[in-house]
């Protein structure tokens, strides 16, 4: 089983994989710089070693880096869209520095443009970066929960997106959960579950998931917030995810929690429950 949680790199790159192994994750994800900034100082290569040298070590086979929040790839401003393209460049450099497989951006807003417009801008980035970098990374498109002039909420923005990437193979998606329920796919039951996965595979392809960004929701189905939640105590609910765990689709790939940490709980009860409800008998 592939479960885990988004750790921080405080201190140094390589300590997240001491935080991951302490939670008792098998997988995890990271971002490799300040998420906050714009500005990143280069990846040193005894950095990067000291990092790989410790995933190796702890025996982890997968993990996934995330785009800082800043870029905006489907942005309609020239300059901002250059930032966001040149920080995406540098992330897919920095992501394969490290031997990660996947590096998870969101889609992003078209900021009032239109969602045409959103999607060219998407495509038209992914499309500059990857041939910027050759190397072994697979973007992934984070779906997006349903917000005012949202890009890649619906898994038709998405499908449209891949269509006007060149080099597919190199693109894939991660579906986040609370995302998914505020954007209006239901995730309480396995029939709901069935019919989600079902659109996915018809409009996008089972085979382009990669990663699941495993999170309760604080809004309601297609309320547009993207608000987490710790896992059973939002509106998806324990027996949402008990079924989710259970899916054989979803089952064998890394499961990530994005949860809260509050007083109600952190990532170390977060896992403990997702642990329980994926180990639990069907």
């Amino acid at each position: 089983m592939l479960l885990g949680a988004h750790v921080s790199i405080s201190g140094s790159i390589d300590k997240a994989v001491d935080r991951a192994k302490k939670l008792g994750c098998t997988t995890f994800q990271i971002f490799t710089r300040n998420p906050r900034g714009w500005t990143a100082k280069p990846l040193r290569k005894k950095e990067a070693e000291e990092f790989r040298r410790k995933f190796e070590e702890a025996g982890f086979k997968i993990a996934v880096a995330h785009m800082p929040y800043l870029p905006n790839i489907a942005s309609p401003d020239k300059k901002s869209h250059q930032r966001s393209v040149k920080s995406l460049i540098q992330e897919l450099e920095r992501t394969g520095k490290l031997g990660l497989q996947y590096l998870v951006v969101h889609v992003g807003s078209h900021l009032g443009k239109g969602l045409a417009a959103g999607i060219n801008q998407v495509a038209k980035a992914v499309n500059t970066a990857l041939s910027k970098v050759d190397n072994d990374v697979m973007l992934l498109l984070e779906n997006m929960a349903g917000q005012k002039n949202s890009v890649g909420s619906r898994f038709e923005d998405i499908r449209r997106i891949l269509d006007l990437i060149e080099d597919e193979k190199r693109v894939g998606v991660c579906f986040d959960t609370c995302h998914a329920f505020a954007a209006g796919y239901d995730l309480r039951t396995r029939e709901a579950i069935e019919t989600t996965l079902e659109d996915f595979d018809a409009i996008i392809g089972l085979k382009r998931l990669k990663v699941v960004h495993v999170n309760d929701s604080k809004g309601d189905l297609g309320s547009g917030i993207d608000r987490h939640e710790h896992i059973g105590m939002g509106k998806i609910g324990e027996k949402g995810f008990y079924e989710l765990l259970h899916h054989p689709v979803i089952r064998p790939l890394p499961l990530i929690l994005e949860t809260p940490v509050d007083s109600r709980g952190n990532f170390a009860t977060n896992l403990a429950k997702l642990k329980e409800l994926y180990l639990a008998k069907k």
